[in-house]
Protein backbone atom coordinates (compact mmCIF):
# COMPACT_ATOMS: atom_id res chain seq x y z
CA UNK A 1 0.00 0.00 0.00
CA UNK A 2 1.27 3.20 -1.06
CA UNK A 3 1.66 5.81 2.13
CA UNK A 4 0.91 9.83 1.38
CA UNK A 5 1.49 11.96 3.85
CA UNK A 6 0.27 15.69 4.37
CA UNK A 7 0.61 18.31 7.60
CA UNK A 8 -2.48 21.12 8.69
CA UNK A 9 -1.50 23.18 11.54
CA UNK A 10 -2.78 26.51 12.15
CA UNK A 11 -6.07 27.49 10.40
CA UNK A 12 -5.02 28.72 7.12
CA UNK A 13 -6.82 25.56 5.71
CA UNK A 14 -9.80 23.33 7.11
CA UNK A 15 -10.06 19.65 6.82
CA UNK A 16 -11.72 20.10 3.37
CA UNK A 17 -8.45 20.71 2.10
CA UNK A 18 -7.32 17.41 3.75
CA UNK A 19 -10.83 15.74 2.19
CA UNK A 20 -9.95 16.95 -1.27
CA UNK A 21 -6.55 15.43 -1.18
CA UNK A 22 -7.92 12.35 -0.22
CA UNK A 23 -10.66 12.35 -3.12
CA UNK A 24 -8.08 13.53 -5.66
CA UNK A 25 -5.39 10.77 -4.66
CA UNK A 26 -8.41 8.49 -5.25
CA UNK A 27 -9.05 10.00 -8.45
CA UNK A 28 -5.28 9.75 -9.74
CA UNK A 29 -3.93 6.64 -8.19
CA UNK A 30 -4.55 2.81 -9.03
CA UNK A 31 -2.52 1.10 -6.17
CA UNK A 32 -3.98 1.24 -2.69
CA UNK A 33 -3.21 4.07 -0.53
CA UNK A 34 -3.39 5.53 3.00
CA UNK A 35 -3.42 9.06 3.52
CA UNK A 36 -2.17 10.24 6.80
CA UNK A 37 -2.31 13.63 7.91
CA UNK A 38 -0.54 15.18 10.80
CA UNK A 39 -2.84 17.73 12.13
CA UNK A 40 -3.17 20.10 15.40
CA UNK A 41 -7.39 19.68 14.83
CA UNK A 42 -8.98 16.63 13.19
CA UNK A 43 -12.04 18.69 13.35
CA UNK A 44 -14.22 17.44 9.27
CA UNK A 45 -11.34 15.25 8.48
CA UNK A 46 -12.50 11.98 6.95
CA UNK A 47 -12.37 8.79 8.64
CA UNK A 48 -10.38 6.98 6.14
CA UNK A 49 -7.68 9.70 6.51
CA UNK A 50 -5.15 8.06 9.28
CA UNK A 51 -5.04 11.47 11.94
CA UNK A 52 -1.70 11.84 13.96
CA UNK A 53 -0.80 14.34 16.34
CA UNK A 54 1.84 16.81 14.59
CA UNK A 55 5.39 15.38 15.54
CA UNK A 56 7.39 17.37 17.36
CA UNK A 57 10.43 18.81 15.67
CA UNK A 58 12.71 19.24 19.13
CA UNK A 59 14.29 22.73 18.73
CA UNK A 60 13.19 26.21 18.04
CA UNK A 61 13.75 28.09 14.78
CA UNK A 62 14.67 31.60 15.52
CA UNK A 63 11.70 33.84 14.20
CA UNK A 64 13.52 35.98 11.81
CA UNK A 65 13.90 32.63 9.73
CA UNK A 66 11.10 32.57 6.86
CA UNK A 67 11.20 28.81 5.66
CA UNK A 68 8.88 26.05 7.49
CA UNK A 69 10.82 24.18 9.38
CA UNK A 70 8.39 22.22 11.35
CA UNK A 71 8.17 20.09 8.55
CA UNK A 72 11.78 18.75 9.13
CA UNK A 73 10.07 16.93 11.80
CA UNK A 74 8.22 14.26 9.05
CA UNK A 75 12.43 12.69 8.91
CA UNK A 76 12.20 11.29 12.60
CA UNK A 77 13.07 7.66 12.82
CA UNK A 78 9.69 7.28 14.79
CA UNK A 79 7.38 8.21 12.38
CA UNK A 80 3.79 6.56 12.94
CA UNK A 81 3.98 5.52 9.42
CA UNK A 82 4.53 2.42 7.64
CA UNK A 83 8.72 1.72 6.70
CA UNK A 84 9.35 2.48 3.59
CA UNK A 85 8.72 5.29 0.44
CA UNK A 86 5.85 7.65 1.75
CA UNK A 87 4.60 10.67 -0.48
CA UNK A 88 4.44 14.63 0.92
CA UNK A 89 2.10 16.32 -0.57
CA UNK A 90 1.25 19.75 0.21
CA UNK A 91 -2.29 21.27 1.33
CA UNK A 92 -2.13 23.69 -1.56
CA UNK A 93 -1.36 21.09 -4.17
CA UNK A 94 -3.55 20.05 -7.09
CA UNK A 95 -3.45 16.11 -8.81
CA UNK A 96 -4.20 16.69 -12.17
CA UNK A 97 -3.10 13.25 -13.92
CA UNK A 98 -2.31 9.76 -12.75
CA UNK A 99 0.55 9.93 -10.10
CA UNK A 100 1.65 6.45 -9.87
CA UNK A 101 5.00 7.07 -11.26
CA UNK A 102 5.97 9.06 -8.30
CA UNK A 103 6.02 6.26 -6.18
CA UNK A 104 7.36 3.71 -8.62
CA UNK A 105 10.53 6.17 -10.08
CA UNK A 106 13.86 5.12 -8.76
CA UNK A 107 15.04 2.83 -6.01
CA UNK A 108 12.72 3.37 -2.53
CA UNK A 109 15.69 4.62 -0.52
CA UNK A 110 15.69 7.76 -2.97
CA UNK A 111 14.18 11.33 -2.19
CA UNK A 112 12.52 12.87 -4.62
CA UNK A 113 12.12 16.20 -4.93
CA UNK A 114 10.30 18.61 -6.96
CA UNK A 115 12.65 21.28 -8.99
CA UNK A 116 12.48 25.01 -7.05
CA UNK A 117 11.61 26.67 -10.86
CA UNK A 118 12.03 29.68 -9.31
CA UNK A 119 15.67 29.40 -8.88
CA UNK A 120 16.14 27.11 -11.82
CA UNK A 121 19.92 26.91 -12.08
CA UNK A 122 20.76 26.63 -8.06
CA UNK A 123 19.97 23.01 -8.05
CA UNK A 124 17.41 23.14 -5.52
CA UNK A 125 14.49 21.46 -4.48
CA UNK A 126 11.06 22.46 -3.49
CA UNK A 127 8.93 20.27 -1.13
CA UNK A 128 5.45 20.91 -2.13
CA UNK A 129 5.92 17.15 -3.21
CA UNK A 130 8.65 14.91 -1.91
CA UNK A 131 9.19 11.69 -1.69
CA UNK A 132 11.25 9.80 1.20
CA UNK A 133 11.99 6.56 3.25
CA UNK A 134 10.01 6.85 6.31
CA UNK A 135 13.08 7.01 9.29
CA UNK A 136 15.58 6.19 6.79
CA UNK A 137 17.25 9.70 6.95
CA UNK A 138 16.47 10.51 10.65
CA UNK A 139 19.96 12.97 10.32
CA UNK A 140 18.25 15.78 8.89
CA UNK A 141 16.49 16.44 11.76
CA UNK A 142 19.36 15.16 14.63
CA UNK A 143 21.73 17.49 12.82
CA UNK A 144 18.89 20.43 13.05
CA UNK A 145 18.45 19.84 16.57
CA UNK A 146 21.82 20.43 17.40
CA UNK A 147 23.09 22.95 15.51
CA UNK A 148 19.74 24.83 14.69
CA UNK A 149 20.52 28.45 14.66
CA UNK A 150 23.39 28.18 12.77
CA UNK A 151 21.78 25.87 10.11
CA UNK A 152 18.22 27.70 10.31
CA UNK A 153 19.90 30.71 9.42
CA UNK A 154 22.06 29.57 6.95
CA UNK A 155 19.32 27.83 5.03
CA UNK A 156 16.89 30.06 5.63
CA UNK A 157 13.96 27.65 3.91
CA UNK A 158 13.56 24.33 5.14
CA UNK A 159 13.50 23.01 1.43
CA UNK A 160 17.17 24.40 0.60
CA UNK A 161 18.44 22.75 3.93
CA UNK A 162 16.76 19.46 2.64
CA UNK A 163 18.63 19.88 -0.65
CA UNK A 164 22.02 20.90 0.17
CA UNK A 165 22.22 17.80 3.36
CA UNK A 166 20.76 14.52 2.24
CA UNK A 167 22.81 11.59 1.33
CA UNK A 168 24.47 11.11 -1.12
CA UNK A 169 22.00 13.67 -3.02
CA UNK A 170 18.65 14.17 -3.73
CA UNK A 171 16.58 13.75 -6.84
CA UNK A 172 14.48 15.30 -8.82
CA UNK A 173 10.84 14.56 -10.60
CA UNK A 174 10.78 14.44 -14.42
CA UNK A 175 10.34 18.28 -15.83
CA UNK A 176 7.02 17.78 -16.95
CA UNK A 177 6.01 15.92 -13.86
CA UNK A 178 5.54 18.73 -11.42
CA UNK A 179 4.57 21.96 -12.49
CA UNK A 180 4.44 25.32 -10.48
CA UNK A 181 1.09 27.06 -11.13
CA UNK A 182 2.46 30.80 -11.50
CA UNK A 183 5.30 29.94 -13.55
CA UNK A 184 4.24 27.30 -15.95
CA UNK A 185 0.64 27.69 -15.52
CA UNK A 186 0.45 31.52 -15.56
CA UNK A 187 3.59 32.40 -17.28
CA UNK A 188 5.00 36.26 -16.80
CA UNK A 189 2.33 39.05 -15.52
CA UNK A 190 1.98 40.70 -19.44
CA UNK A 191 1.20 37.12 -20.88
CA UNK A 192 -1.64 37.18 -18.70
CA UNK A 193 -3.67 39.66 -20.21
CA UNK A 194 -3.75 37.71 -23.50
CA UNK A 195 -4.11 34.17 -22.50
CA UNK A 196 -5.73 32.61 -20.07
CA UNK A 197 -4.54 29.90 -17.20
CA UNK A 198 -3.09 26.51 -19.18
CA UNK A 199 -2.73 23.27 -18.07
CA UNK A 200 0.81 21.81 -19.04
CA UNK A 201 0.89 18.90 -21.38
CA UNK A 202 2.56 16.04 -19.57
CA UNK A 203 1.58 17.10 -15.69
CA UNK A 204 0.53 15.60 -13.00
CA UNK A 205 1.01 17.68 -10.06
CA UNK A 206 0.42 21.51 -9.77
CA UNK A 207 1.92 23.26 -7.35
CA UNK A 208 1.08 26.53 -5.75
CA UNK A 209 4.26 28.06 -3.55
CA UNK A 210 3.96 31.46 -2.58
CA UNK A 211 0.60 32.72 -4.28
CA UNK A 212 -2.12 32.04 -5.42
CA UNK A 213 -3.70 29.01 -3.91
CA UNK A 214 -6.13 26.66 -5.98
CA UNK A 215 -9.22 28.71 -4.28
CA UNK A 216 -7.95 32.29 -5.64
CA UNK A 217 -6.86 30.69 -8.88
CA UNK A 218 -10.43 29.77 -9.78
CA UNK A 219 -11.57 32.55 -8.50
CA UNK A 220 -9.21 34.72 -10.61
CA UNK A 221 -7.43 36.64 -8.46
CA UNK A 222 -3.69 36.72 -7.21
CA UNK A 223 -4.03 37.27 -3.35
CA UNK A 224 -7.09 36.49 -1.09
CA UNK A 225 -7.37 40.62 -0.39
CA UNK A 226 -7.65 41.66 -4.03
CA UNK A 227 -10.58 42.10 -6.07
CA UNK A 228 -11.46 38.63 -8.09
CA UNK A 229 -12.45 37.58 -11.47
CA UNK A 230 -11.70 41.45 -12.96
CA UNK A 231 -11.52 41.80 -16.85
CA UNK A 232 -8.43 42.89 -18.45
CA UNK A 233 -9.87 46.00 -18.59
CA UNK A 234 -11.42 46.44 -14.85
CA UNK A 235 -7.87 45.10 -13.78
CA UNK A 236 -6.47 48.47 -15.48
CA UNK A 237 -9.06 50.66 -14.39
CA UNK A 238 -8.68 49.49 -10.57
CA UNK A 239 -4.89 49.62 -10.63
CA UNK A 240 -5.10 53.04 -12.24
CA UNK A 241 -7.63 54.27 -9.98
CA UNK A 242 -5.86 53.69 -6.46
CA UNK A 243 -5.72 57.06 -4.78
CA UNK A 244 -2.67 58.28 -3.14
CA UNK A 245 -2.82 57.43 0.61
CA UNK A 246 -1.55 60.69 2.47
CA UNK A 247 1.19 58.59 4.83
CA UNK A 248 2.33 57.26 0.92
CA UNK A 249 5.43 58.89 -1.03
CA UNK A 250 4.99 59.14 -5.27
CA UNK A 251 7.15 56.69 -5.13
CA UNK A 252 5.23 54.27 -3.34
CA UNK A 253 2.01 55.09 -4.94
CA UNK A 254 3.56 54.44 -8.12
CA UNK A 255 4.68 51.07 -6.62
CA UNK A 256 1.40 49.57 -5.52
CA UNK A 257 -0.20 50.65 -8.90
CA UNK A 258 2.26 48.81 -11.01
CA UNK A 259 2.15 46.46 -8.72
CA UNK A 260 -1.68 45.94 -9.12
CA UNK A 261 -1.01 45.33 -12.98
CA UNK A 262 1.41 42.71 -12.34
CA UNK A 263 -1.38 41.37 -9.89
CA UNK A 264 -3.70 40.34 -13.07
CA UNK A 265 -4.86 36.39 -13.74
CA UNK A 266 -7.91 35.18 -15.49
CA UNK A 267 -9.83 32.66 -13.88
CA UNK A 268 -8.13 29.31 -14.19
CA UNK A 269 -11.23 27.23 -15.01
CA UNK A 270 -9.82 23.71 -15.71
CA UNK A 271 -8.45 24.03 -12.33
CA UNK A 272 -12.38 23.66 -11.09
CA UNK A 273 -12.72 19.78 -12.16
CA UNK A 274 -9.17 18.83 -10.16
CA UNK A 275 -9.96 20.58 -7.22
CA UNK A 276 -13.85 20.71 -6.24
CA UNK A 277 -14.02 17.03 -5.42
CA UNK A 278 -15.83 16.70 -2.68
Amino acid sequence: MNQVICIKWGEKYSGDYVNRLQRMLERQTTAPFQLHCFTDSAEGIFPEVKVHPLPELGCEIPKTVPGKFPKIALWRKDLPVPAGPALFIDLDTVLVGNIDCYFEVGDPQDVYLAKNWAKPFMGLGQTSVFRFPVGGHSYILENLQANTVELAEKYRYEQHYVTRNVHPKVKFWPNKWTRHYRLHCLGIWWLRYIRKPRLPRGARIITFPGFPDPVDAIKGRMEADLPAGLSRVEQVKHAMGLKREQTQTKKEWRKQRWRQLRQYTPKADWLMKHWDVL
